[in-house]
This record gives C-alpha cells, structure tokens and sequence, in this order.
C-alpha cells in the first residue's frame, strides 16, 4: 500500500486544540454577556422600583398640599378670620414657650468656632409654624462661618442651615472681624421634661456683644 502525504500542501492540524480554545474563550464572552445582561435587568426593576417609590412620594406630597390648600382657604374665609386668627395666636404661644434663650444659646456655643462671635439672633415662625432663627456673627475668615454653618447642621438643634447673606467690611471695622454673615436654620427645641426649666418668652431679638 502506497500513501501520498505531502506535509507542504496540507499541513497538519489539530483540531481538539483548536476547538478547545475558541470553545473556552466563547464560554468565557457568554459567561461575561450572560453577567452584563443579568446586572441591565437588575438595575432596570431596581430603577422601575425607585421611580415608583417616587410618584408615590410625588403623590403623598400633592396630596398633602391639595389638603393643606384646602384648610387655607377654609381658613381665609371671611367668616372664619377669627378662628385663623386664634389659630395662628395659638401656635405662636406654644411656639414662645417651647423656646428658650438659655437652651439656644449653650446649644451655639457647643457648635460656635473658634475666632467667631454672635452679634445677634432673632428669631421667628415661618409659614409652616416651624421656629426660625436668624443669626448675625462676624469672624477673621469665611471659612469659619461655613464650618459654624456647617456644625450647625450637623447638631440634633438645628435643621436646613444655610448662610443667607455675606459682607466683607475690610481690616479696619469694629472688633476687627472683616467678615459679616446672616445665618438662616430651623431650631429644634429639646422634648424631654427638663427642657421646661429656663424657658422664657421670646422677645423679638437679643444681641450679643461676644459669644464664648
């Protein structure tokens, strides 16, 4: 028996080596687009569930200001001005007595920075019934009041702290704090039973010299 093999025109190859490789590297690309898929679909109900926890949210809110438009107009009928009027008396009351000048001020001097002082503080209620303060301080650096602003917010006493308005007013002002800024933020007031002692009737502003 006679066998012609000619190596130069037909080289050999191994075909179990071959498939083994492109065998694994498809494995591999379907394994890797299988994952990309399940993370698309994962990330997809993920986000249809957070974009319906927030038209629920939208809901609750529209719906809280259709209620909240409805008291108002029933209270700014002309027969019930004497009960809005009551009303807002009333809450202004308890507003005064949940405030007292001795809490606020040992809650500032726990957040107040180093080289910054209270010039003023006055404080109010907003549309919303919640208490209000307004702060002037004066210091060497802007820095210092936006950690004041800062501490402020990070305190369990004070809530959406934000530096409304800002003067530079040079080396040679009074005291020698370059630097003026109102201060805007939301005053809790302490809940506990001790909280009464030391509560005082909020005058319509206090200023202060120096703050410790």
């Amino acid at each position: 028996m006679r066998l012609d093999i000619n190596l130069a025109s037909q080289p050999y190859e191994d075909a179990r080596q071959f498939w083994v490789r492109w065998g694994t590297a498809l494995a591999a690309v379907a394994l890797v687009t299988l994952a990309l898929v399940a993370m698309t679909v994962s990330g997809w109900l993920s986000a249809r569930r957070d974009h319906a926890k927030i038209a629920d949210l939208k809901a609750n809110i529209a719906q809280r200001d259709r209620t909240r438009q409805q008291a108002e107009n029933f209270l700014n009928r002309p027969e019930n001005h004497t009960t809005r009027d009551q009303s807002q008396f009333i809450n202004e009351l308890i507003a005064r007595k949940s405030f007292s000048w001795t809490r606020v001020l040992e809650n500032l001097e726990k957040v107040m920075p180093a080289r910054v002082h209270l010039v003023s503080i006055a404080p109010e209620l907003d549309e919303d019934n919640q208490l209000t303060l307004k702060l002037w301080v004066a210091g060497d650096s802007r820095d210092r009041a936006l950690e004041l602003a800062r501490r402020m917010e990070e305190s369990r006493r004070f809530a959406r702290t934000y530096i409304e308005t800002e003067s530079y007013s040079g080396e040679s002002s009074v005291g020698g704090d370059p630097f003026q800024f109102s201060i805007h933020a939301i005053y809790v007031p302490e809940t506990t039973p001790g909280s009464a002692r030391g509560t005082e009737s909020a005058p319509t502003e206090i200023s202060k010299g120096n703050a410790p």
